[in-house]
Parts: C-alpha cells; structure tokens; sequence
C-alpha cells in the first residue's frame, strides 16, 4: 500500500520538475509526505561553501559578544568554555541536525520534524518558539554594532534608536536578493571579517603569558551571565535546517558543511580569546562588549583596532542575513505544512524565488523588538531556543525509535539508548537555562507559547472557515501519510 502512494507522488514531481518551477509535495520513503520541496530548474542551489558559511554566521559569526563571559567568570572559565562547549553542545545538536535533515529535506526544518513526529500542534508550537527566538536573537545584532562603533560615532540614545532602526530596514533589503546571494556574501563576509583576528593571533604570540589566563575575578563570578553568553555565541546549529529544500543534495551537504562549521566555529572563539587575554593586561572587568577590538589596538596598532571594529559591523550583517534567512524559510516551511496561510509561501521569481513575504513579515518583527536592551534579548532569546531545542530532541528519539522505516540517507551510528545519553547532556544544559531564567522572561515565553498555541486555534478555524488561503493539497497529502504510516497522536 505505502508503494501504491508513493510512486505516483515520484511521477508527479517528476513531471513538475520537467515543466519549471513549481511547489511539490514529496513522499519521504516509509511515511510522512515532505512538503514543500522548491525546484528552480536546480540553479540557485546552496552547495557545501555557502551553507558552511551561513552555519558559521547562524551560530557565531567571530568573537564578536563573547567579552561578557570573560568578565563573568574570568579568562580561564572563559576558555575552557569555548574548548568544551563548541563539542559538548554543538556536536550533538549537529549531528541531531544532520540525520533529520537528510532524511525530512524539506524548508521549515524542525517545523517538519516535530510535525512529523507528535503533530501539527507541536510543530506549530516549536515553529512559535524557534521563530519568535530567531527574530529576536537577530535583533541584538544591530544593537551590538552601535556598542563596537562607540559614543563618539553614535553618541545619545536617539542616534542609536535611529541607527538601531536604520540598521534593521536595509540590512532587510539585501535579502531580497536571493538565498544564493546571501549564502556567497556569507562566504565573503566571513573570510574579510575573520582575518583580523588571524593577524592579531599570529602577532600575539610573542606577547602571550599564561600567567595572564588565571587572572581572578574581582568579587563573585556570575555564573549566569557566562552561561547565558556561551549559550547565545555557541547556539542555533539546526537553524540552517529550515532551508534544507533550498540545498544542493542536502544527504551529502549537510552533514559535512555542519563537520566543517564546528572545527571552524570552536576555533574562531578560542584562538582569538586566548591571544587576547594572554597578550594583555587588562582585568576581567574590562572585558565589556567591544573590549576586543581595543585588546587588537594594544597588541596590533590602532589599524587593527579599527579593522575589527569594521569587521564587528560586517560579522553582524552577516549574522543578520543568516538568520533572517532561517527565519523566513521557516515561515515559508510552515505555509508548505497548512500549519501558515499559503501567502507565507509567496515566491519572487525574479530575485531567485525569495519568499518576499516572509522576509517581509521577518522584519516587521525583528524592528518591533529591536529596542530591548541587549540583555534582556539574550536571555529571552536563550529561553525560548531552549524550550523548541528540547522538543526538538525529543521528536529525534521518537523518530528514530518509532519510524525506523524512514529513510535516513545519513545516519548517526548510534543505538537508541546512546543516542538518548548524547541528547541528555544538552538537555540538561538547555533546562538549566530555563531555570534560571528570569520573571521577565518567563512571563515574555509564557505569553508567547500562549500565542503559539492560540495561532495554531486560529489557523484551523481559518481553514475550516476558508477565511484565509492555506495549502490544503500537502497538508491532506501529509494526513494521508501519517494516516497510512499510523504515527500521529
């Protein structure tokens, strides 16, 4: 019977794919239709390059915010932080990220996977958290510029609400232009906004003193303040997922740019924090946002200085494209999977099929919470990444123990039970973020998951109603998957 639905699925998209440009709904081998595969006559494809570069800018983007763990916890907690955690977090969820995405290609990602695993209401809600969590991480980028260019570039509040603002709207535009163009400027941006800090590394070393590595704290160390800036630069590693329709055989690409992107990513943090807390003799207590560029000047000249300031600048442009991208192919996911009003997934063909109206819709929120102090993003931000992050791991293990018939073109080598100890590690991690999280931040995720689940009401009785437009044939391709596979609750 599974046969007799598949093979004339394969036919039509076959079929689709010969006339041009279109939206087709896959079925993925052993149940769960894939919805919203894009084909663009198979140009504009991410490869391996781009999407190792838009991994890097997902999760890091340089050094750049790292300064706080510093004057956390001092330089030493600060650099074994950067050596474990980029491994004890990163790889997990990476490898997480690998296998699914391989095995359920479609944009939305998580959205997919949690859909897929428990339904469309967790999807709903996972898409809720992972987006609102997106939208408003990409908001502290701007608000991190005006911190590296300084009161005397943008001096007074209005200035920076205005830089904050502009910032916001133009770096928007840009993408526009097309995935593929974000993904290259990606590569760029990373490789002009990286080499300072090889320069100031490779100048560091006669000057570094390991001495300087175990300089104390003055008063307690804020525990809270260190993991919540590790958590915030070392973060969003399946963000990239939400665009795995868009990628050139993401069975192979995948898995290798996220190998790539964590070797890249551990050693853009630490080599540039160890030179610079060895190569100076600034206290922990200096080290605010922006320190870094000032720890270039002194071992570099004032050229360096500025050349990390502007590298600062271009590191979060490229953080913001990355993630607005994300943010808005997960919308676009969402429309593929009914659980969005088809406009969502609203193409313009001639920027390369960008979903224009997700972009949109991205930005308008990201400028609406673009004035929360830095703080406060970071820690919401962490929050509500870490409630879709746990739920994202638990539709892993209900995958791999409750469809084993689904295809996984790669496949962590692992059991089940392995699996679920490498995952309990971060999720471990991820409920201690949550716990400490402040009453303010409980209350924004607890308004927001509210929301979520009030959006997912809202939509069904918009479709039943047919108030609004939704993709009606993959949403009812997908329940007669899930019908025949037998795995929804």
């Amino acid at each position: 019977m599974m046969h007799q639905t598949i093979e004339p699925l394969l036919q039509r998209q076959q079929q689709q794919e010969e006339d041009g440009t279109t939206t087709t709904t896959v079925q993925a081998a052993g149940g769960g239709a894939v919805a919203g595969h894009h084909h663009h006559g198979g140009s504009g494809k991410l490869t391996l390059l781009p999407l190792v570069f838009l991994i890097y800018f997902e999760v890091a983007g340089g050094p750049y915010g790292a300064e706080r763990a510093v004057k956390a916890a001092g330089p030493l907690f600060t650099l074994l932080g950067f050596l474990v955690f980029p491994f004890a977090w990163g790889v997990p969820e990476s490898l997480v990220t690998a296998e699914l995405a391989a095995a359920l290609p479609g944009n939305g990602g998580f959205v997919l996977w949690a859909d897929r695993a428990f339904g469309p209401l967790a999807g709903s809600l996972l898409g809720t958290w992972k987006y609102f969590s997106c939208v408003v991480n990409i908001a502290a980028y701007p608000a991190l510029v005006t911190d590296y260019l300084g009161q005397a570039v943008v001096p007074g509040s209005r200035a920076r609400t205005a830089t904050v603002a502009g910032m916001t709207v133009a770096l928007s535009l840009v993408n526009f232009t097309g995935l593929s163009v974000v993904g290259w400027g990606a590569v760029a941006l990373g490789f002009v906004s990286l080499a300072p800090f090889v320069l100031m590394t490779t100048m560091a070393v006669p000057k570094v003193r390991p001495r300087r590595w175990a300089a104390p704290v003055s008063g307690r160390k804020d525990w809270r303040l260190f993991l919540n800036t590790l958590f915030w630069n070392l973060n969003y590693w399946d963000s990239a997922s939400t665009m795995a329709g868009e990628v050139e055989r993401p069975e192979r690409t995948f898995p290798r740019a996220l190998a790539v992107a964590v070797v890249l990513i551990a050693a853009s943090y630490l080599l540039p924090l160890m030179a610079a807390t060895g190569a100076t003799d600034a206290p922990p207590e200096a080290w605010v946002n922006g320190y870094l560029a000032d720890a270039a000047g002194i071992i570099g000249g004032p050229w360096l200085k500025y050349w990390i300031d502007a590298g600062a600048v271009l590191s979060s442009i490229g953080m913001f494209e990355a993630q607005l991208s994300s943010g808005s192919y997960q919308l676009l996911g969402m429309a593929d999977l009914g659980l969005l009003p088809s406009a969502f997934s609203r193409r313009a063909a001639r920027f390369g099929g960008t979903p224009w109206v997700a972009i949109a819709a991205s930005s308008a929120v990201t400028l609406a919470v673009s004035f929360l102090g830095f703080d406060d993003v970071v820690a919401t931000a962490n929050f509500l990444y870490s409630l879709g992050t746990l739920l994202e791991f638990a539709a892993f293990l209900w995958l791999r123990a409750r469809r084993p018939e689904l295809k996984r073109p790669y496949r962590v080598p692992l059991r089940l039970p392995a699996l679920a100890a490498m995952c309990a590690v971060p999720s471990a991690f991820l409920v201690y973020v949550c716990a400490v999280a402040g009453w303010r931040v409980f209350a924004l995720a607890g308004a927001l998951t509210a929301l979520g689940v009030g959006l997912h009401g809202a939509m069904r009785v918009c479709r039943s109603k047919k108030w609004l437009s939704f993709n009606n044939a993959a949403a009812a391709e997908d329940r007669r998957g899930d019908h025949v596979a037998g795995h929804r609750v």
